[in-house]
């Protein structure tokens, strides 16, 4: 290895093993963790590694990233995002801002609470398939293991296994780089909402603001917008409770960096924000639309959209990838 090299690996090494510190706006206290995953520099490199390695699906064209684009809160812009070998999308890819605290974590599964759980849907489901390595977790072994770089990096993220190669431990990582994609950067949070945003705040308030709630702008609870459709061809929560209550029912989702993240719906069928709060049936006045509008819009955060440390990383090991 060249000097420059040894020296910039060195660097990696020793930073790697750190404790994760959280910088977050006063008022917003770090999300939880889990007792056997804690927060470490290096672990959450390693998962925003392979947040953006296509190596994770069965035919080396999907990343996490390919669904989740920083450029669009990490939702995708499409109605819907198919899977390897051309599988058909099936629901609107949700953006990942302040996932860290969301629990539930999916628009229709309530039993999806962990980040670390909820990593094996997109990689190794199969209803829809998107990423195709159900019962294939031992090639992602193999791929990983082959790389000297990713060896050296298990070994620090994870010193306690020795550095074990395995798809829990990729989980683990890859939920430690998503509790770091936290947004709280908006007009909003910097309390600089123009005349217009001011306005629709207050109409926010009085209308929407009992589900998109908090902080999060999501009250993380399921919902029912409108009369069962038991043509449609996702009935929603009781696909998978199996309970007749929940048809229809979707999770809240989080407004933030809501005008980056269309088209909204849970099936990706609203094309404009306009579309989208139509549909919630709000008696409004025609004259409140454009400062909701504007509102909405002062939700997006452009550091967030932004910020080098959340996007594909250019060196690993002191290497240019």
């Amino acid at each position: 290895m060249k000097l420059g090299l040894l020296i910039a690996a060195s660097a990696f090494l020793l930073g790697a093993g750190q404790a994760w510190e959280w910088h977050l706006p006063p008022g917003i206290a770090p999300p939880p963790v889990p007792a056997d995953n804690p927060m470490r520099a290096a672990k959450v490199e390693l998962g925003r590694r392979l947040f953006y390695d296509a190596d994770l699906s069965r035919d080396g064209t999907m990343a996490c990233a390919t669904c989740h684009e920083q450029r669009h809160g990490f939702a995708d812009g499409n109605a819907t995002h198919g899977g390897v070998g051309g599988a058909a999308g099936r629901r609107n890819v949700p953006g990942l801002a302040n996932v860290a605290w969301f629990s539930p974590l999916t628009s229709a599964d309530a039993g999806q609470r962990t980040l670390e759980a909820q990593a094996g849907v997109p990689v190794m489901g199969t209803h829809p398939v998107e990423m195709g390595m159900a019962g294939a977790a031992a090639a992602i072994v193999t791929r990983l293991s082959h790389d000297d770089c990713y060896r050296t990096i298990f070994a620090q993220a994870f010193p306690e296994s020795g550095g074990r190669i395995d798809f829990a431990n990729v989980s683990r990582a890859l939920a430690s780089f998503e509790r770091t994609l936290v947004s709280y950067g908006s007009a909003y949070d910097r309390h600089a909402l123009g005349p217009d945003a001011r306005g629709g705040e207050r109409t926010f308030r009085r209308a929407c603001a009992q589900c998109h709630a908090g902080a999060r702008f999501t009250d993380l609870r399921f919902h029912r917008m409108g009369p069962i459709d038991r043509a449609a061809p996702d009935q929603g929560l009781v696909e998978t409770s199996g309970r007749e209550a929940d048809r229809g029912l979707f999770r809240t989702p989080s407004l933030r960096n809501v005008a980056m993240s269309g088209p909204w719906w849970h099936d990706g069928s609203a094309t404009t924000l306009d579309t989208a709060i139509a549909r919630h049936k709000l008696a409004l006045p025609p004259q409140s639309a454009p400062g909701l509008i504007a509102f909405l819009r002062a939700l997006d955060d452009r550091t967030f959209l932004t910020d080098p440390a959340f996007g594909l990383p250019a060196t690993a090991c002191g290497r240019t990838l």
